[in-house]
């Protein structure tokens, strides 16, 4: 027996009409399903209209180790298996990786039936920045652990995406308010997708005291980068080098802030430049 492949597929983060046509026939033609929740992905092919005609067994963080060997011997054997989340891309904070790396290191074929991810989503809706961005998974859960994870994010100029669970969003954004500054600008998406669905943008500050009665709902948060901040001493020789090969102090002060995200004013760069050449 030949053929056997490993399908990871996105599902619906909630609205059942995001499902791929690819998901759809995949849900009705594998030989083994394999759901993060098995009642979950039932439902899903109930209200897709699909009769999940394979085995359906269950792979959440709890099996997912004991779970793989089995997987992976049904695969080398000729099984196809479908790998489903309850929603979005299997492996992104969810089940999926340990099977996605045991099937590389079998050297087994796999592939990916893309579709719906709350990461890409979310930073889509936050109208932040969307060029270069980090994935930072879910909020640790501890306090200790969740500032120090949250000053690590004082000076990362790529936007930041990360999970927070409701009952602790409110704790997390009074701490980020603390590590990061209170007009740090952000985002929290609730319930994408869904009827309820809602994005509230602001600064950290506007968002903490949004948060303070709770929140209900799966929540995805969008941190803007860091702005970079020049070092002023390391701008003003930079000035006097090219004020010393010939250049005005004032088009100097042009060219290396032109040159240097964060710097300040012109006016405030002159003034430190002479400053520093009157010492």
């Amino acid at each position: 027996m030949s053929g056997g492949r490993l399908l990871l597929a996105a599902t619906p983060l909630g609205h059942p009409g995001d499902a791929s046509a690819r998901l759809i026939d995949a849900l009705g033609s594998a030989d083994i399903v394999a759901a993060e929740d098995t009642r979950r992905v039932r439902n899903l092919a109930q209200s897709l209209e699909v009769r999940i005609r394979g085995k359906v067994l269950s792979l959440f963080e709890g099996n997912e180790t004991t779970r793989v060997p089995a997987l992976v011997d049904e695969i080398r054997g000729g099984a196809t298996v479908l790998a489903v989340t309850d929603a979005g891309m299997p492996s992104i904070s969810d089940p999926g990786y340990r099977l996605v790396a045991a099937c590389v290191s079998a050297d087994l074929p796999l592939t990916c039936l893309p579709g719906p991810s709350a990461v890409t989503t979310a930073l889509t809706l936050s109208g932040l920045a969307a060029d270069r961005f980090c994935f930072e998974g879910f909020a640790p859960r501890k306090a200790a652990a969740r500032r120090g994870w949250l000053a690590a994010l004082a000076t990362e100029r790529r936007t930041a995406v990360f999970f927070e669970s409701p009952r602790r969003l409110a704790e997390c954004l009074r701490d980020a308010v603390d590590e990061l500054g209170a007009d740090r600008r952000a985002a929290v998406c609730r319930e994408l997708t869904k009827i309820h669905e809602e994005v509230v943008r602001g600064t950290l500050g506007e968002l903490a005291e949004w948060a303070a009665d709770g929140v209900l709902g799966e929540i995805t948060v969008v941190l803007a980068g860091a702005t970079p901040v020049a070092d002023v001493d390391t701008l003003v020789a930079e000035v006097v080098a090219l004020a010393d090969d010939g250049m005005r102090v004032k088009d100097a002060c042009a060219q290396v802030i032109a040159a240097h995200p964060g710097a300040p004013s012109r006016r405030e760069l002159y003034d430190a430049v002479l400053r520093a050449r009157a010492q």
